[in-house]
């Protein structure tokens, strides 16, 4: 069984001191770009050779998150940053766009990929995609029980689990709500957290129905080990330093067999405490909030957690060997338990006039490696019981050979890329096109057929769960199938498939990878969904590699920025109401029950967001308050190849429709999207 490391954030050189001092195996961080948690303080590029050089000498590994969607006009500063990167070795980056997977490769064929949770791998199928894309590592998402990580292990690829931190209401990568009520996108790391805010099913103010508690998967540390997990993962990137320390000595000393102290776990930060529930799949009680009791008992701890990383602690045994002849320089050598070995010279052996060098006075001197992380395991000494040296001239030799033994550990440890010289095309804007739309439906209904009978209207989008030979055979080849954006369920979904394929359907919209590799294995068309959070061209052009016939380009992209997404053809979200999360813990059950179900929740503000849940697919979804509108706009979205108008919450879907065709505004109320204001 293989020995999972443990991986600790560092948003901060506070906390990367934190982490490796009190044993972190590995560290993640970001630059001051391109990194999923804009809000830490984080790492410019001489503080990110400096982390480098202290995880190295410390022989911890140092990831670097460039998990965000990024523009195509960033792409210049994006590629200088990931040269600079690859150059001071990083061990790996974790990374969520498939245009910057793209590009790291086309840069370094050889640096190590591993797929942020970001990218929402949740089942098998989405590992196997990412191995055979040589992404070494998968984050797998945070709602995942023990029986589907154990399965995703099987798969082969090396499995990073998050096991302690914060708990996000929606699964990772399928989050707009923040973008869409503040411009603060999750997926460029500006999230807003309005999760935390008030929102409740039945009118409570002081209800926060989205809020969860904190993970904490520390007590099951033998268990994810058993399963193959290859990395323990703490969340915490905006967190202080004491927080890191403390989640990191519970890891330690859970791995070892130890009992970990989850109550100062718990008093440094928790959310009226912790939950188990996606893991154990007992997801009842998972909702809390941080509360004054939360605040105070963490004012109590912090002080003893700051002298837990305060001094570096002895980590890393050394042995050495010392020659001692009289007339010769002394030398001494050093081996660390890596076998990285470095010899000094010192000062020349002088005829000892009282009392020679011997091996007590040696270790007595050489031993002294106190605010090192070192300790002496073994000394062995060649004295030929006629020199000595001043103790001056020992501890001199010993600073000397703990520089050397530092800068050969930090060499040994830090891996060495190949890289190549690209050039970026330059960027291109997409022609204009005849407006063509494409309407998501619940299910086939009596307007279904009309809709198809318009010239203009390309397909209808229904579930694939809800298909069957009630539709018209002749109309199933304008039908595509969508999929949930999130289903650990992969045989389900499979089934689904199959069963429609058997019908003669044979399009579906892919929302994440798992969905691309299994349609592509039965054979079908391939389009792709918001879900996939297609940004740029760089990841236009990827997707077409992956057969994709064309893509829903992101929802928080600009007009002005969309027309940049050139190379595969691309549509454009431009009617509905919008989904801002994908759950799989339901907020309105928790709160109200299902027998009192209010399909939806307000916030503060009194705007209420639609909530509804796919029972088939286990998740539910929660979608704006307000419809987008664009149908007076949407001359301005001509160089789209297409329109997409979502009527899952509209049931008069002709009614839209026409109002598309004649390029009429709304009196309801409504938003414009992120199509003019865009996103942080």
């Amino acid at each position: 069984m293989r020995t999972p490391e443990i991986l600790a954030p560092a948003g901060s050189e506070d906390a990367l001191l934190a982490a490796l001092r009190c044993g972190a195996d590995a560290v993640y961080v970001g630059g001051k770009q391109f990194s999923a948690r804009q809000n830490a303080a984080n790492f410019d590029l001489p503080q990110l050779q400096r982390a480098a050089e202290l995880c190295h000498l410390y022989g911890a590994k140092l990831y670097l998150t460039v998990n965000t969607l990024v523009f195509a006009p960033e792409f210049p500063a994006l590629v200088q940053f990931l040269e600079a990167a690859i150059r001071l070795g990083v061990d790996a980056f974790l990374v969520q766009d498939f245009g910057l997977l793209e590009l790291i490769r086309q840069i370094s064929p050889d640096v190590p990929i591993h797929a942020s949770t970001q990218m929402t791998i949740h089942t098998p199928e989405g590992a196997l995609w990412a191995k055979e894309h040589g992404i070494s590592r998968g984050v797998v998402s945070r709602e995942l029980s023990r029986r589907e990580i154990a399965a995703i292990c099987k798969t082969g690829i090396e499995v990073e689990t998050f096991v302690h931190g914060a708990l996000c209401m929606s699964v990772s990568g399928q989050c707009g709500l923040s973008a869409m009520i503040g411009s603060r996108s999750a997926n460029r790391g500006r999230c807003a957290q309005a999760c935390r805010l008030p929102f409740s099913a039945k009118g409570d103010k002081n209800s926060c129905a989205l809020s969860l508690k904190d993970l904490c998967l520390v007590p099951y540390v033998a268990e994810l080990a058993e399963d193959g997990v290859a990395s323990l993962k703490i969340e915490g990137r905006c967190k202080r330093p004491e927080y890191v320390a403390a989640a990191v000595t519970a890891l330690v000393q859970a791995r070892a067999g130890e009992t970990p102290d989850l109550d100062t776990l718990r008093a440094v930060f928790s959310r009226s405490g912790f939950t188990d529930g996606y893991y154990t799949g007992k997801r009842q009680q998972m909702f809390g909030t941080r509360q004054k009791d939360d605040v105070l008992q963490g004012q109590k701890v912090l002080p003893q957690l700051a002298q837990l990383y305060q001094k570096p602690t002895p980590q890393v045994p050394l042995d050495m060997h010392v020659t001692v002849q009289t007339g010769q320089p002394a030398v001494l050598t050093l081996r660390d338990s890596d076998g990285i070995s470095v010899s000094v010279s010192g000062d020349v052996v002088q005829p000892a006039r009282t009392k020679a060098t011997d091996l007590p006075q040696l270790e007595r001197q050489l031993g002294k490696l106190g605010g090192t992380l070192y300790t002496l395991s073994g000394l062995q000494a060649d004295c030929d019981g006629t020199g000595m040296l001043p103790a001056s001239a020992w501890n001199a030799l010993r600073r000397e050979g703990i520089v050397q033994m530092n800068a050969a550990r930090i060499a040994a440890n830090t891996p060495k890329y190949t890289m190549r010289h690209i050039t970026l095309p330059a960027l291109q804007t997409a022609g204009q096109h005849t407006i063509q739309y494409r309407i998501i439906q619940k299910q086939w209904d009596s307007q279904s057929a009309t809709l198809l009978e318009q010239s203009d209207v390309e397909a209808l989008l229904l579930p694939a769960d809800t298909v069957s030979d009630a539709v018209p055979a002749v109309c199933r080849e304008r039908i595509f199938l969508t999929l949930p954006r999130f289903c650990a369920d992969e045989a389900k979904v499979r089934l689904w498939l199959e069963q429609a394929k058997a019908l003669g359907f044979s399009h579906v919209v892919c929302e994440n990878v798992s969905h691309i590799r299994l349609c592509r294995s039965l054979g079908l068309t391939l389009h792709g969904g918001m879900g996939l959070n297609a940004a740029n061209p760089s990841c236009l052009s990827f997707l077409q590699q992956e057969s994709l016939q064309d893509v829903i380009l992101s929802p928080e992209l600009t007009i002005a920025q969309s027309r940049h997404c050139t190379g595969l053809p691309a549509g454009a979200y431009a009617y509905g109401f919008q989904p801002v999360m994908t759950m799989r813990n339901c907020p309105v059950q928790a709160e109200a029950g299902c027998r009192n179900c209010t399909h939806g929740l307000t916030d503060r503000t009194g705007r209420t967001f639609p909530v509804y849940c796919h029972k088939a697919a286990g998740i539910t979804t929660m979608y704006n308050a307000v419809p987008t509108w664009l149908a007076d706009k949407q001359e301005q979205l001509s160089h789209s190849s297409f329109l997409v108008l979502d009527c899952t919450l509209q049931p008069d879907a002709c009614s839209v429709l026409r109002a598309y065709q004649n390029g009429e505004p709304t009196k309801e109320a409504m938003t414009r999207g992120l199509f003019f204001r865009g996103v942080e």
